[in-house]
C-alpha cells in the first residue's frame, strides 16, 4: 500500500505497512467520562474515523479500541459534588460521548473496554514491573505505587524530552516517591473515597492511574505490538510518554506508529473543560448542521490547530463556509439521484482522474485538505456532465463522488447519519408529501388552473421550499438563510 503517515516518535513521515498482512489495528485512547464531550474531544473520534474509512476502502480488515476511562480522580471529586454514585456518573457522560460519536457520524469503535473492567490486567502489568525493578511500592503504607523514571533510561523517547528538563505535573502529589516525576500505576485507597471505587492487590486496596489503563487494555485486545496509537496532541506528554515507558520495561513491543492531532483552540488557548472554554458537541450540532461540523473538523490537516469561538467571527464564517460546502455536495447528490437513481452504491473500481487527486491526497499523511479539493473539481466536472448525455461520464463521476463522500463520512444517505435528522435532511417522508404537491401542482399546470397551481407554489415557498422546473420535472430544496 502507498499510505504514508507522519510518525510522532520518529518525526518523519514513512511508509505504513500493517504488522500483520491484510489487517491494521488501532488503538486510541477515549474519554475521562467526567463531564460532557466538547469539540476539541470530538476532533480525534473524526480523524480517526476518516483513516479507518481509508484503510477500509484498500481492503484492510480494521480492528479499533478506544477505551473509556470511567475512574479517575476529577469523576470521584464531581460526582460528589453533584451527589451521585461516581459510577452513575461516569455512565451519564459515557452515553453523552456515544451520542457525540453518532451526532458527527463516527463508525463506533470494533471495542470500547472500561477502566474498572480491565483490573486483573493491571495488576499483572504491575506486578511485572515491580518484580523487574521498574516500579516500587511506596515506602510509607499507603498502597501507592510508582513506576521509576530513572530505572528506565528510555523515558522521554516519545516526547523527546531529557528527565532532567521535565517538570512534575502541578497536582501531582509527590508523597511516597523516590522522584517527583516518578508517575502513578496505582493509587492506595483513600478513607474520603468512596469503598466501591477501590479494589483489591498485593499492595492493599486502591484503584488504578491513568496511564496503566491504557497500557493494559491495549495489551488485551490489540497484542504485545499493535501497528497505531492516536490521540490528541496534548496526550503525547506525559499520557502517551508513560503508557509507552511502562509497555516497553515489561517487555511490549506496543505501538509501531504515533498519530497525534493538534488542537481545538479558543481564543489561542486549548480547548479543555477545566479552562471552561467549550463549545459541547450537543449544542454546537443544534446550530448547524452536523454534517458541517464535522467537515469543519476535517478540512484542515490534522495536525493543523484548529481556532473555535462561537461569538467569532472567523469561526462563525468558517462554520458558514462548512454549511455552504454541505449544500453543493448535497446539490451534486439530489441532482445526480434524479438522473442516476439510487446514489448511494456498493464500492466500484476507480480510474478516474479527480479519484487519482483524492487518492494521492488520502495517502500523504490524511492530506484532508487536498482531498476534498479533488472532491469539489470532481462535483463541478460532475455537474457538467449531469447536463450533457454521456451516460458513462455521469456514472463516473457518481462513482468518484460517492466513494470520496463515504471515505470522508460526508455521504448524505449513508447509514450512519439516519438518525441525524435536521431541518437540512430531505427524508423520505418530507419528500413524499412535498412529492404529493408538486404532483398536484403539475397536474393543475397542465388543466391550465393557474390560480390553484400558484397556490401550491406560495404554500411551499412560505414553508423555506426552493421550486426549479427541471426538463425532467420540478425539483425541491429547502431554502438557505
Amino acid at each position: 500500500m502507498s499510505l504514508h503517515l507522519y510518525d510522532t516518535a520518529t518525526r518523519v513521515v514513512r511508509p505504513f505497512v500493517p504488522l500483520e498482512d491484510g489487517k491494521v489495528s488501532i488503538y486510541h485512547c477515549g474519554l475521562t467520562v467526567q463531564a460532557s464531550p466538547h469539540v476539541g474531544h470530538i476532533r480525534k473520534e473524526v480523524v480517526f474515523d476518516v483513516l479507518r474509512r481509508w484503510l477500509e476502502h484498500q481492503g484492510l480488515d480494521v480492528t479499533v479500541v478506544a477505551n473509556v476511562t470511567d475512574i479517575d480522580d476529577k469523576i470521584l471529586s464531581k460526582s460528589a459534588e453533584a451527589g451521585v454514585p461516581w459510577w452513575a456518573h461516569a455512565y451519564r457522560f459515557e452515553r453523552e460521548l456515544h451520542d457525540a460519536y453518532a451526532a458527527l457520524g463516527c463508525i463506533p469503535p470494533t471495542y470500547e473496554p472500561r477502566a474498572t473492567g480491565h483490573i486483573p490486567e493491571m495488576v499483572e502489568l504491575m506486578s511485572t514491573l515491580v518484580a523487574s525493578g521498574h516500579a516500587y511500592v511506596a515506602a510509607d503504607d499507603s498502597g501507592d505505587v510508582y513506576f521509576d523514571v530513572r530505572n528506565w533510561p528510555r523515558y522521554g523517547e516519545l516526547s523527546g524530552m531529557k528527565l532532567d528538563e521535565m517538570e512534575p505535573a502541578a497536582d501531582a502529589d509527590p508523597r511516597g516517591k523516590r522522584d517527583p516525576r516518578d508517575f502513578a500505576l496505582w493509587k492506595g485507597h483513600k478513607p474520603d473515597e468512596p469503598e466501591t471505587a477501590s479494589w483489591a492487590t498485593p499492595w492493599g486496596r486502591g484503584r488504578p492511574g491513568w496511564h496503566l489503563e491504557c497500557s493494559a487494555m491495549a495489551g488485551k485486545y490489540l497484542g504485545d505490538t499493535f501497528d497505531i496509537h492516536g490521540g490528541g496532541i496534548d496526550l503525547r506528554f506525559p499520557h502517551h510518554e508513560n503508557e509507552l515507558a511502562q509497555s516497553a520495561a515489561a517487555g511490549r513491543g506496543f505501538a509501531r506508529y504515533w498519530m497525534h492531532n493538534a488542537w481545538v483552540t479558543m481564543s489561542g488557548e486549548k480547548m479543555s473543560k477545566s479552562l471552561g472554554n467549550t463549545a459541547l458537541v450537543s449544542e454546537v450540532t443544534k446550530n448547524h448542521n452536523p454534517r458541517a461540523v464535522r467537515y469543519f473538523l476535517l478540512a484542515p490537516h490534522y495536525r493543523s490547530t484548529i481556532e473555535f469561538s462561537p461569538s467569532g467571527a472567523e469561526t462563525l464564517g468558517s462554520l458558514n463556509e462548512a454549511e455552504k460546502a454541505i449544500e453543493r455536495i448535497d446539490s451534486f447528490v439530489h441532482r445526480a439521484r434524479e438522473r442516476t437513481g439510487d446514489f448511494f452504491h456498493t464500492w466500484a473500481p476507480l480510474s478516474f482522474p479527480q479519484w487519482d487527486e483524492f487518492a494521492k491526497a488520502m495517502d500523504d499523511d490524511l492530506g484532508t485538505p487536498g482531498a476534498l479539493a479533488a472532491l469539489f473539481d470532481t462535483i463541478r466536472s460532475g455537474n457538467q456532465a449531469l447536463a450533457g448525455t454521456d451516460e458513462d461520464d455521469i456514472r463516473a463521476h457518481v462513482a468518484a463522488v460517492h466513494s470520496m463522500l463515504t471515505v470522508l463520512g460526508l455521504h448524505p444517505d449513508a447509514p450512519e447519519w439516519a438518525n441525524n435528522t435536521t431541518t437540512d435532511d430531505l427524508t423520505p417522508v418530507i419528500d413524499g408529501l412535498v412529492v404529493h404537491l408538486l404532483e398536484q401542482r403539475t397536474a393543475a399546470r397542465e388543466a391550465k388552473d393557474w390560480a390553484s397551481a400558484d397556490a401550491i407554489r406560495d404554500i411551499l415557498a412560505r414553508l423555506g421550499l426552493i421550486i426549479e422546473d427541471t426538463p425532467s420535472g420540478p425539483r425541491w430544496n429547502l431554502e438557505k438563510n
